[in-house]
């Protein structure tokens, strides 16, 4: 009988073609008989320092390898000595920029970037050209004394500047870090200053749905209040032809830099494996934003795993991820040149100047992957538009979905209205290990509602409140054996924060924070963030299976649900934004109060619900639960800095108080 959640098959030309199945020809060469998604993935974890030297073969990671590999140490670290408890390949040497720079020696005048924004401006980058400019820069960097080990900072958009000064300082084994310009002064400062940058760039502004958003101000305050620095250099997005206010020495604009040096060949300072390479920062949420040190080797490493292997990613392709600089998949996205691919980068509001603004895009530059967030493709579907009405997209092969819960209802909508022959790829991870723990495999069937599979080389399993293994039963996703791009650490942490963090709550187990299902057939349910989780009279509530049921209502724009806790017990507090035309009367709140009795159960109806002009999110468009949750209940909001829109919680309260 035919399984009536299955979306999606891949075809037997697909699956022959696939870099999955000519990796798993590969290990069956060696004496291996793997015949499927599933034994592979059990075969990578059985065999996890086999499959890690694999895939530096297979995906030609260049550099010295060394004779050493490691790994076997699980990361418990009850009194956390040192990352170097699980070392992987301890004495390999390489660079990043190396690595994503290589294909230019095959073709240099193809199609490295394709960039546009939302004011309609549109630039294409040659490999020899990105590579050109890279050296320039890194000249640069070098006569101001950038050297290894040193931080180079963005506060930048997501243009092709960034990517080329991050390759120019990253071949030079600094490290980068970046936040977007739309973080606020004080968030920036609170991130950039922990790690005091040596190097500083940034725009002279931005626009976005149609604003234009000046920065020189507020890079000028950055500046004072990073003592660190000993140059910036300022980009002229906005093209105002206007000279900067900044004006000494210590001050440089994009323009002259290019003008100042003459290309040659791009110069690269092999290090160690478990170097830093990125600095991403945690959301805020639970205090001041934590430092996540990434290394070299295991983003390398990782980032060749899950493009080549788990998102099919070909040379020439053609790969589009949504992001900002602030967000980790856009350091995710622009690894993608290690694998030859083309970057497709826009920069703007997503539905500026229509909703078909990055459709058009994917159809224009003929994109093979697209990525995005979960609340943008629920947008598309709310306003409602339908890609597949004015674009063939023939050219597109994956979509990624990522940042929150995918419902079931969107796997629906993708089918149907962007395109029935896709592998629809359900994504999670974070910027905690800058990958996936669960993603997609272009090998093995798509079920509605479900993520696909765990990542190859992790042993990911979901542990209940006894921390016993469970499946078909919900509980906390772990990962249990360790894994090259584990974190170096936090900057500046004895090790103790970091493993308070994540391996505290089970022994030998990283605990990722997610509430979740594993399913039979190694799938994955989403319900939440186990920490944003509601409990009413000890029944454990996900607050995406509220957002699933009124988001998709017509008159709701989005949703945000918390705890809130009156006369000694915690009731659930709904919080709604509704579409222009509608209002919050006592018809909407039976509707939605029916609405979820029907179809979750009288558990999951709200006590009380308001409404919202807008839900408070983070910058990457995560929903700040937490926040809202804390300033109800008369807590200290622990970090406001972190939230894209803080005033929505003044409108809270203001609400609750009324």
């Amino acid at each position: 009988m035919p399984n009536s959640n299955l979306l999606w098959q891949p075809s037997d030309k697909r699956i022959q073609h696939a870099n999955m199945t000519q990796f798993i020809q590969h290990i069956n060469m060696q004496g291996e008989i793997l015949t499927d998604y599933a034994s592979l993935h059990a075969w990578s974890v059985a065999n996890s320092k086999q499959f890690w030297l694999e895939v530096w073969q297979v995906c030609d990671v260049i550099g010295y390898q060394g004779n050493c590999i490691f790994g076997e140490g699980i990361a418990k670290w009850e009194k956390f000595q040192s990352s170097r408890d699980t070392i992987w390949f301890p004495q390999a040497k390489l660079n990043y920029a190396e690595n994503l720079l290589s294909y230019a020696f095959q073709d240099p005048d193809g199609l490295a970037i394709w960039f546009k924004n939302e004011r309609g401006q549109t630039r294409k980058v040659t490999w020899q050209s990105l590579c050109d400019q890279v050296s320039i820069v890194q000249q640069w960097l070098k006569q101001n004394g950038v050297e290894r080990g040193d931080v180079v900072a963005g506060y930048m958009p997501h243009i092709p500047e960034t990517i080329i000064a991050m390759l120019a300082a990253t071949s030079l084994g600094a490290i980068w870090t970046s936040t977007s310009p739309d973080f606020g002064i004080d968030s920036v400062v609170e991130r950039f200053s922990q790690v005091q940058p040596k190097i500083l760039f940034c725009c002279n502004g931005y626009t976005f749905n149609g604003q234009v958003f000046p920065m020189e101000n507020k890079n000028t305050q950055l500046v004072e209040a990073l003592p660190s620095l000993v140059n910036t250099c300022q980009v002229d997005y906005l093209q105002t032809g206007q000279s900067s206010v900044f004006s000494n020495e210590n001050f440089s604009d994009w323009e002259s830099v290019q003008a100042g040096y003459l290309a040659r060949g791009v110069e690269y300072q092999r290090i160690g494996f478990n170097d830093p390479l990125f600095v991403l920062y945690s959301s805020g949420t639970t205090g001041k934003p934590k430092c996540i040190t990434h290394s070299v080797g295991g983003t390398i490493l990782n980032h060749l795993k899950e493009h080549q292997l788990h998102c099919d990613i070909q040379p020439k392709d053609r790969v589009f991820y949504y992001t900002t600089c602030g967000w980790m998949m856009w350091n995710w996205q622009v690894s993608a040149l290690a694998s030859g691919a083309t970057l497709v980068i826009y920069d703007g509001h997503p539905m500026m100047p229509m909703p078909s603004a990055l459709w058009e895009l994917a159809d224009e530059a003929g994109v093979t992957l697209f990525g995005t967030s979960a609340k943008y493709l629920e947008a598309l579907q709310n306003a409602p538009f339908s890609p597949s009405e004015y674009f063939k997209l023939t050219q597109l092969r994956t979509l990624c979905s990522t940042g929150s819960v995918l419902y079931p209802e969107q796997f629906d909508y993708v089918y149907a209205n962007i395109h029935a022959d896709i592998h629809l790829a359900s994504i999670s991870g974070g910027t905690d290990i800058c990958g996936c723990f669960v993603i997609g495999s272009p090998i093995s069937p798509v079920y509605r509602g479900e993520c696909q599979v765990p990542a190859l080389g992790m042993d990911v399993a979901v542990l209940n409140d006894k921390a016993e293994s469970v499946i078909g039963e919900r509980g906390e996703l772990v990962c249990l054996n360790s894994f090259p791009n584990q974190p170096i650490g936090f900057w500046h942490d004895d090790g103790e924060r970091y493993h308070n963090t994540y391996w505290a709550t089970f022994n030998n187990a990283w605990r990722q924070g997610d509430d979740v299902i594993m399913t039979e057939r190694g799938g994955m349910v989403f319900y939440g963030r186990s920490d944003a989780q509601l409990n009413v009279a000890g029944v454990r509530i996900g607050t995406a299976e509220i957002y699933r049921q009124v988001n998709i209502m017509r008159e709701v724009q989005d949703s945000i649900a918390v705890s809130h806790y009156k006369n000694g017990h915690e009731v659930i507090a709904l919080f709604v934004q509704l579409k222009p035309e509608f209002q919050l009367d006592e018809n909407l709140k039976a509707d939605i109060r029916l609405r979820l009795k029907t179809h979750c159960s009288p558990r999951h109806v709200p006590q009380a619900i308001y409404p919202i002009s807008d839900t408070p999110k983070t910058r990457s468009g995560k929903l700040m639960e937490i926040a809202v949750r804390q300033a109800l209940n008369g807590q200290d909001v622990t970090h406001h800095h972190a939230l894209a829109n803080p005033q929505v919680l003044d409108e809270i309260l203001s609400i609750i108080s009324s």
